[in-house]
């Protein structure tokens, strides 16, 4: 007979402060999607004269999933919209506002989240949110404050990338880094606090340690009537691509240090703010960049050895946007952490951009 696994309960040790708001806010559901084809290191390490040893060591990614060739960012960020209504029990209809935080929607407009809202069935205000890893963090802030100050009973938050699109196969220092996926949450109201306070900010300064290699400006110069599908054929990946597709270029060194050394304060802020103690929190949901970082970030804030943490990096990559509700999601579903519990999340990206806030657990 099999023993029935344990479901973990909240420490119940810390209340979210009070901010005297005229009414609360709490995410009341969570959803996530990934793409159905798993693609290994090993699929990766020819192009960019590399080996699974050295992805795993540098990272800590096995595997990444892609999307489709004709799989959209607003496909897989409807699988994921669904899943967190079901689970907030709420019908599209009583969305107040949908917010879509991607860097890798192709059109420069329309948005992809008034797309999105109309497949739900909605016709409540939508856009998009460009802020890169901390798009989920900026959704949630963002609806929260929505949600108290009565705009809106419910938001809908998704973040979601596919991000295969984007990544140049050739390049060793980002080749490896990236996957697809979506995640996402309703905001809705509450008795109690459930958000705390968002510590967030940009430094515009360091705008090229994360970027697109050409603006579509440049693109459009480099390629002439070849356009972007030329770009992208098989044929032209290895030349064309490194001189004009629009690619992802990282400084792996300095976003690393940014990320160490300046996200830890962010979050321990995260914490101060909303009134806890590390000791009070049920899990810690960092942004997926580098497990690296993750470890990092764990020993700097000198969280117990009983929180646990996402790694979620190793079978996801980074999927950007996403990365935060897809392990929320995973973990809630596998019973690694609590309903009711207190996580702190924090994303951080190209921009620069970060934001941090401590969530009580749908």
């Amino acid at each position: 007979m099999t023993a029935t696994p344990s479901v973990p309960t909240p420490k119940g040790t810390g209340t979210i402060v009070d901010s005297g708001s005229p009414r609360h806010s709490r995410v009341v559901g969570v959803g996530a999607y990934r793409p159905a084809r798993v693609v290994m290191n090993a699929e990766i390490v020819d192009k960019i004269d590399s080996s699974d040893e050295w992805i795993r060591e540098r990272s800590g990614i096995v595997s990444r999933h892609f999307a489709a060739e004709d799989e959209s960012v607003i496909d897989m960020a409807e699988h994921a919209a669904r899943q967190a209504l079901e689970h907030a029990g709420i019908s599209p209809d009583q969305l107040g506002f949908v917010l879509m935080a991607t860097v890798t929607h192709p059109y420069q407009t329309p948005a992809a989240a008034p797309e999105l809202a109309a497949r739900l069935g909605s016709t409540a205000p939508a856009m998009d949110i460009s802020a890169a890893c901390a798009g989920y963090c900026y959704g949630v802030a963002t609806a929260s404050d929505m949600v108290k100050a009565g705009s809106a009973d419910y938001v809908l938050v998704i973040g979601v990338e596919k991000l295969s699109d984007f990544t140049d196969p050739y390049d060793r220092g980002t080749a490896f880094i990236f996957g697809d996926g979506a995640g996402a949450c309703v905001i809705g109201p509450s008795e109690t606090p459930g958000i705390g306070p968002t510590v967030w900010g940009s430094d515009g300064t360091q705008r090229d340690v994360i970027s697109n290699r050409h603006s579509w400006l440049e693109v459009r110069e480099l390629l002439g009537d070849g356009g972007a599908e030329a770009a992208r054929s098989p044929e032209a990946i290895e030349g064309v691509t490194a001189k004009g597709w629009p690619s992802l270029t990282m400084a792996g060194q300095s976003v690393f240090r940014w990320a160490v050394w300046g996200m830890a304060p962010v979050a321990q802020q995260a914490i101060d703010r909303a009134g806890i103690k590390a000791d009070d929190l049920d899990a810690f949901i960092p942004h997926q960049a580098n497990i690296r970082i993750v470890d990092a970030m764990v020993k700097q804030l000198k969280l117990p050895p009983d929180i646990p943490v996402a790694r979620d990096i190793v079978t996801t990559a980074n999927t950007s946007a996403a990365s935060i509700p897809i392990a929320t999601t995973r973990m809630l579903a596998e019973g690694e952490i609590p309903s009711g519990g207190l996580a702190l999340q924090i994303g951080f990206g190209a921009g620069l951009v970060y934001a941090a806030q401590v969530i009580v657990l749908p």
